[in-house]
């Protein structure tokens, strides 16, 4: 499912973004997932039906959001890692301010986050609602993949390729290995 969502645009607060990068995450199975170790309270969303954003505070300062994909009780979800700002150019820029340029405006899950507009509080959030998703009505004509970005559950290696971005385009973020914690 997380490639087909490559060119898809979603709409929220003023604000449209041509999904250009993704990453998946398969619940309980992956350890890479935030709900590997079953259902909490922040999971929840999660394992409920599709079609709905499951938001999450990381690093103790950013936003990130994914879209939940996978049958109620699974927790698979596909987290949106870059896109295009298409239309609403203005707001993301006014919501933005540290933005270079166009194609840094939703270049990685926080930044795409902040230009669309997403809190924590839209957690749970039903696509159709705050927030619209458009699928393309064609695949994007390439896709690359690799390791996700920055997954300590991953182990380092090339085990979970499930990284999926469009080859080439400028608002795609750079790849970042994990960096295992050094224990005192």
């Amino acid at each position: 499912m997380a490639p087909q969502l490559l060119g898809a645009v979603l709409h929220g607060r003023g604000v449209s973004v041509r999904l250009t990068e993704v990453e998946a995450y398969l619940g309980e199975q992956d350890p890479g997932s935030h709900a590997f170790r079953g259902r909490t309270r922040r999971t929840a969303v999660m394992f409920g039906p599709a079609g709905h954003l499951y938001v999450y505070f990381t690093y103790g300062m950013h936003v990130c959001a994914n879209i939940v994909v996978g049958a109620e009780g699974e927790a698979t979800a596909v987290l949106l890692r870059a896109g295009e700002v298409v239309a609403g150019l203005e707001a993301a820029r006014s919501r933005r301010l540290t933005s270079k340029s166009d194609a840094d405006l939703a270049r990685g899950p926080a930044r795409l986050c902040v230009a669309l507009g997403i809190q924590l509080s839209d957690d749970g959030a039903r696509l159709g609602e705050l927030f619209r998703l458009d699928l393309p009505p064609h695949p994007v004509p390439e896709v690359a993949t690799g390791p996700r970005t920055g997954v300590s559950g991953d182990g380092g290696s090339d085990a979970y390729p499930w990284r999926f971005w469009i080859p080439g385009d400028p608002t795609v973020s750079p790849y970042k290995r994990s960096v295992p914690k050094k224990r005192a």
